[in-house]
């Protein structure tokens, strides 16, 4: 393994002089030279140890990817809340029932936005490698129709940009990444250490979100697309059979520190420090996502015994949907699932009655019903100690 090289070969990449006089960052192309301490090694082998345990359970789940749906839709609220998006998990399943909810159209389509881009990003993945044209894809989807489309849905800048608080100006930002000539060139060198390196993936895909978020290549979304590419990069290594891990969490509850990894790096070639917090997550969202998903499971299988007995196939059908979605409408799920609004209505009331769903809305029509039990599983804070 690679010992610590000397100090100055530690800088992580160069200053250059921009045309209006403020200096901007260049990464050099990964890898770095990694000092792989014992703490440093202890946290790789942690986090494999968990993600392993979390591939093994996916697996014996008997239905993973509908159960894979409400994990995306929290990732995706999660990880624009970050951004400053507002909507919750449960307006967010409401309005993809069909109910509707007071949060303002826009902040619904910036995180289904997400969940469509992270969807169409783990198809793609099957005709398509993970590379600069999939990352311009998911972008894509994930901008269109938002703001305005003044960020270009799907393509990289032409011009530069820089991170700082409202109002801030190149003399004034906390970071400025590569202008967009040196970018090209940046994001060629990430797409070959995407394919070409050795090193263990997990550490590999610690260096490519750092790598992503200091070449900035868009004008906007760049912290989405950097966290989706963690999970596509998982789920293209085929390290989780179905993508039940995301970092959003512990990013969004830890904010400051991650923040303070990436500058480190960028600053003073800390990347130790950034590995053992990106493995730290890692290990812990393991075992959140392994926790909840054996809880929603278990529920879910008590359920089905509890049903078990009643004739119609209805209530069975309708609890499917459930484990996709804890929130269902009456007309949505009967036009989905081609069945007269009557039978569903029935079987919707039979479900209550056993104190699976509840009706939420308050109204006599378009009634909403959700299954509480499995919402306070999602939307239980993630734990960050081991």
């Amino acid at each position: 393994m690679k010992r610590m090289a000397g100090k100055t070969d530690r800088v992580p990449g160069k200053k250059v002089r921009c045309p209006g006089g403020y200096m901007a960052f260049v990464p050099h192309p990964l890898p770095p030279e990694l000092n792989w301490t014992p703490k440093l090694v202890t946290a790789l082998s942690d986090a494999d140890r968990l993600i392993g345990r979390l591939d093994g359970e996916g697996r014996k789940l008997p239905n993973p990817h509908p159960l894979m749906r409400p994990f995306v839709a929290r990732e995706a609220v999660l990880s624009s809340r970050i951004e400053g998006t507002q909507a919750t998990l449960g307006e967010l399943l409401a309005a993809a029932a069909g109910a509707s909810v007071e949060r303002s159209p826009h902040d619904l389509r910036e995180v289904a936005n997400y969940v469509v881009a992270l969807e169409n990003g783990i198809r793609r993945l099957e005709k398509l490698p993970l590379s600069l044209r999939l990352i311009r894809e998911i972008h894509g989807k994930l901008m269109g129709g938002v703001r305005g489309n003044v960020a270009t849905p799907g393509e990289f800048r032409r011009s530069q940009n820089w991170i700082g608080q409202a109002g801030s100006t190149p003399a004034t930002a906390t970071y400025i990444p590569p202008p967009p000539a040196e970018m090209t060139a940046c994001l060629g060198d990430l797409e070959r250490f995407l394919h070409e390196t050795v090193l263990p993936p997990l550490v590999q895909v610690a260096l490519v979100h750092y790598q992503f978020e200091a070449i900035h290549p868009f004008l906007d979304g760049n912290g989405r697309v950097g966290r989706l590419l963690v999970t596509l990069f998982l789920a293209e290594r085929g390290i989780l059979p179905t993508p039940l891990l995301y970092l959003s969490a512990f990013f969004e509850a830890t904010r400051r520190e991650y923040y303070e990894g990436l500058q480190g790096v960028t600053e003073r070639g800390e990347w130790e420090r950034w590995l053992g917090y990106f493995l730290n997550g890692v290990a812990r969202q393991s075992e959140d996502a392994l926790g909840r998903a054996e809880r929603i499971n278990r529920k879910l299988s008590a359920w089905r015994l509890e049903i078990a007995g009643i004739s119609s196939k209805t209530p069975a059908l309708l609890l499917e949907r459930l484990s996709a979605n804890p929130f269902q409408t009456v007309r949505m799920a009967a036009r989905e699932m081609g069945m007269a609004f009557t039978t569903v209505q029935r079987a919707m009331e039979k479900l209550e009655s056993l104190s699976i769903v509840s009706e939420v809305s308050g109204g006599k029509r378009d009634r909403v019903y959700c299954a509480m039990t499995l919402m306070e599983i999602l939307e239980e804070p993630a734990k960050l100690a081991p």
